[in-house]
């Protein structure tokens, strides 16, 4: 990797703040910001707005016109190399003529992962990659995850009282946090490709699981994909959801066609994913959604899902949301963890960062990538 210097790490940052406009439009595709500089003048710059329009290059490329040759084009990840909707960036910038580019870090899908940078090199391009790589890296989590893996990245976003409650004995839970913290919530939705949540919870507060306090910004209109874990189809027809705009996947065990049927008719897309107890398969699910082009899934689910996707390992990261208030031993717990009879057998935690949202604690942890427990739930 070849050094790089101040100005290189200010025009990369620049590069990154353009990417962050597209956190919420550009799924299924990366949010990618590009900056082109020439002489120490910034000439041309862009970003991703949305999947199926220009790529960050082609906007920046089109403000710099003629200064483009023989400038140096910083982009956040390696420019493309294949016909998707779009042409390759990569021969956009040949044909503009820059003399450089500097990208923070390949391209995880395996239809690019380093050609583009080869691309350029052969046409005499000087090149190169890792500047600001972790921050990159943390952008794109979710697309890089799915591209390196067949799986989603999943946020499991949970809010709870100080003394680790969810809900009271009585199954009452409304409010446990304030309102900002529910708008920061809804925040994170517009950042999801989809959200997944239980049975349970369908049964007991009839959910919608739209974003509405955080509004979706042009050029977006489409919510995130909802989808409903219903090992037996026990979902009724007449649910919140489905009379709401947006699609939802309800993701079923063995239940029998009467009901697939009048879910169907409902506007509800119902799928089968059985593991060998005809429970649903949490895994097959995180591959399927993968399959359906989903980087980010975020789960609000009560504790028995929430504890069976992290005792399988699926959970990359945990939202919890903390109320400065007591509930009392009689609540019900944040997670339900099977198995966990010693400190041998703690789930270890790193934290991210912890954030104060109005009156409340935002605390953000990663997850292990594995072990033990069940792997089901519905």
């Amino acid at each position: 990797m070849s050094a790089f210097s101040a100005d290189d790490h200010r025009y990369m940052a620049q590069a990154l703040a353009l990417a962050e406009r597209g956190r919420m439009t550009t799924q299924p595709n990366p949010r990618v910001g590009c900056v082109i500089v020439r002489e120490g003048k910034v000439v041309g710059s862009g970003w991703h707005r949305i999947a199926g329009g220009a790529h960050a290059e082609v906007y920046a490329l089109r403000e710099a016109g003629a200064d483009a040759k023989g400038a140096t084009a910083y982009v956040t990840l390696e420019p493309c190399s294949h016909h998707g909707r779009t042409p390759p960036c990569c021969d956009a910038l040949i044909e503009a003529g820059v003399g450089r580019v500097v990208a923070a870090m390949e391209d995880p899908n395996p239809r690019v992962a380093g050609s583009g940078l080869e691309r350029l090199r052969a046409a005499g391009i000087e090149t190169a990659v890792g500047l600001l790589k972790t921050e990159a890296e943390a952008l794109n989590g979710g697309f890089a995850k799915r591209m390196r893996s067949g799986q989603p990245r999943v946020l499991l976003k949970l809010a709870t009282s100080l003394d680790g409650r969810t809900a009271m004995a009585s199954g009452e839970s409304k409010w446990i946090t304030s309102p900002a913290a529910r708008r920061d919530v809804h925040r994170l939705r517009a950042e999801a490709g989809a959200m997944l949540t239980g049975i349970g919870t369908v049964l007991a507060d009839d959910p919608s699981l739209t974003v509405r306090e955080f509004p979706l910004p042009p050029p977006r209109e489409q919510q995130p994909l909802r989808v409903v874990v219903d090992s037996d189809l026990r979902m009724s027809p007449e649910a919140a959801m489905l009379r709401l705009p947006g699609q939802t996947l309800i993701v079923c065990g063995n239940a029998d066609e009467p009901r697939r049927l009048a879910l169907r008719e409902a506007g509800a897309e119902v799928v089968a994913l059985p593991d060998d107890s005809g429970r649903v398969d949490l895994r097959r699910l995180m591959s399927h959604l993968a399959e359906r082009e989903i980087n980010d899934v975020m789960v609000e689910a009560g504790p028995t899902l929430g504890g069976a996707l992290v005792q399988a390992g699926l959970v990359d990261e945990l939202v919890i949301y903390q109320a400065l208030h007591l509930m009392g031993h009689e609540g019900r717990p944040l997670l339900a963890l099977s198995g966990l009879t010693s400190m041998a057998q703690r789930v270890p935690l790193a934290l991210i960062d912890v954030k104060q949202i109005g009156p409340d604690l935002r605390v953000r942890v990663q997850c292990p990538a594995a072990p033990t427990g069940a792997d089901e739930e519905g």
